[in-house]
């Protein structure tokens, strides 16, 4: 298994690096999150349905797009109009369906996976416009260096659970060290991509989008629990479905970007 997965990062991991590097004359990065929503907002929604009331699948998932794609447009009133428009679209098109049973079950997952999904991952496309290519590879980075750590020493050294009720392999050991990787890996990046913060900051940082990430990832592992599903998919083998990847990356994404705009700018 550990083999699978390290073959499904390096495939997955070099049209990542190219999409957020190169962004003429597409936005590849944005192209690349937009797939990536689609695909994993299909998944949020079929564990919905197979265990809940069902969602409205395919509004859902114009909305995600409509949301990853907001960044590109400068027109502030526009995530208001489009959360606004989630909220009342969705409630008449519940009306209209045939199905009545459990009608505003199906409707809140709707309008949870447009924000858990959509609105989430518009921050990482914000930040690859306002910011640039060194802050996305912090915070995805960043992840994944708290991702790697706290699977390898969870693994070998891991003793303690941190959530056994939500994720039983998680142990606080293996919490510990995502946080020295997630750390050691900003310094890293901070320092390559010569980004403007010291190496206090870029430590602090890497601590906030540890914290964040594995939460992040409780919260999916939370959900996943509720609907009663082991993996969101299987279209990366080894990781499970993008549902599973995108659960960390989206809260560290959040971490940066205000932290970019509140604390840098």
């Amino acid at each position: 298994m550990l083999k699978t997965r390290v073959i499904t990062a390096i495939c997955c991991l070099l049209p990542l690096i190219a999409a957020v590097w190169f962004d003429e004359p597409l936005p590849w990065f944005t192209i690349l999150v937009a797939i990536w929503g689609l695909l994993a907002a299909f998944e949020f929604y079929r564990m919905v349905a197979a265990s809940e009331a069902a969602p409205l699948t395919y509004f859902g998932m114009l909305w995600i797009l409509f949301f990853i794609i907001t960044p590109h447009f400068d027109y502030d009133f526009l995530p208001s109009l489009l959360l606004t428009s989630a909220v009342v679209l969705s409630l008449i098109c519940m009306v209209l369906r045939k199905q009545r049973e459990k009608a505003f079950t199906g409707w809140v997952w709707t309008v949870a996976g447009i924000l858990y999904i959509g609105f989430l991952l518009s921050y990482l496309v914000a930040l690859r416009l306002e910011a640039g290519k060194g802050w996305v590879f912090l915070a995805l980075f960043a992840t994944f260096g708290c991702d790697i750590a706290a699977f390898l020493f969870g693994r070998a050294l891991g003793r303690h659970r941190m959530a056994p009720r939500i994720s039983p392999k998680k142990t606080w050991e293996g919490a510990v060290a995502g946080v020295f990787g997630s750390v050691i890996v900003s310094v890293v990046v901070v320092s390559l991509f010569n980004l403007p913060l010291g190496y206090g900051q870029a430590v602090l940082l890497g601590f906030l989008v540890s914290i964040f990430a594995q939460f992040g990832d409780l919260v999916e592992s939370l959900l996943k629990r509720n609907v009663g599903v082991k993996e969101s998919g299987r279209l990366m083998p080894g990781h499970g479905g993008l549902l599973d990847r995108m659960d960390s990356v989206v809260f560290a994404g959040v971490v940066v970007y205000f932290y970019y705009v509140f604390v840098v700018l």
